[in-house]
């Protein structure tokens, strides 16, 4: 038998496997099992590591419930820094549609942020991972949705005319995968974690790229480290960009802005 709804064991066994909301993932497992999925099974599956978001089938983002599986990376809470950095680069409404790139978009989190707040967007994502493809084309207008490494993903007649452009590429050094928890390295994809020695190889393909894209005038945004920061600096000051660094205390999210 399943532990009713109100049973307490199933809060002390997430506990002990090292969930820290316990109280909150119990209630949410109870909801999904409600929904006609078994509660034992996807409790069992959450104790042995498989993230909750997997087992929901959607994750929380800036106050949106977006669709989200497995083999898709899990957007993050700190993220939230860099939609809202973004939303401060756009044009003000009333002229043309601004258009934005969600670049490595994952399950267009980013994107769909940006077009919750502002529906005037023309916004195109993209992506080079198929899983992460078809979650954002539950989450955005399919039809923006593209599928390649970087910017060959992305039509030709966006060059130049790029207003905002952000990524969240991956940003981790190989070497500290090991590191992280693992729900993050056992489960999502590391084609959205590995970002090679010093973790900027995606990164500094992205900004060097960024120039051909944008419009006079645009923004680049891209996540990344407080370590990393001056690395990404130097790397927009040297293409002609005027860099910035945002950096959020709550949710330890650091962003780099080239204007």
């Amino acid at each position: 038998m399943s532990p009713a709804p109100d049973d307490p064991a199933l809060v002390a066994r997430l506990r002990a496997a090292g969930c820290v909301f316990a109280e909150d993932e119990a209630r949410l497992l109870r909801d999904a099992a409600a929904e006609g999925r078994d509660l034992d099974e996807l409790a069992a599956r959450r104790i042995a590591g498989e993230p909750l978001e997997y087992l929901l089938g959607w994750v929380e983002f800036c106050g949106l419930r977006l669709a989200v599986g497995p083999g898709v990376f899990v957007p993050r809470s700190r993220t939230a820094l860099l939609v809202e950095q973004a939303r401060r680069a756009l044009p003000q409404p009333g002229g043309n549609a601004p258009v934005v790139i969600d670049l490595c978009c994952g399950c267009g989190a980013v994107g769909a942020a940006l077009l919750a707040a502002r529906p005037d967007l023309d916004l195109h994502a993209a992506d080079v991972d198929p899983a992460a493809i078809s979650c954002a084309r539950r989450n955005l207008p399919a039809a923006r949705v593209h599928q390649g490494d970087l910017y060959t993903a992305l039509p030709r007649r966006l060059a130049g005319g790029v207003d905002v452009l952000v990524a969240n590429a991956p940003y981790v050094p190989t070497g500290d995968i090991a590191l992280m928890p693992p729900e993050a390295r056992d489960h999502e994809p590391m084609t959205a974690l590995d970002g090679g020695g010093d973790g900027l190889d995606v990164l500094r393909r992205v900004i060097a790229g960024a120039p051909e894209w944008l419009r006079p005038g645009g923004t680049l945004l891209v996540e990344g480290s407080v370590r990393q920061a001056p690395v990404l600096v130097a790397a927009m000051s040297a293409l002609g960009l005027e860099p910035d660094v945002v950096h959020d205390d709550d949710t330890g999210g650091t962003a780099v802005v080239g204007r």
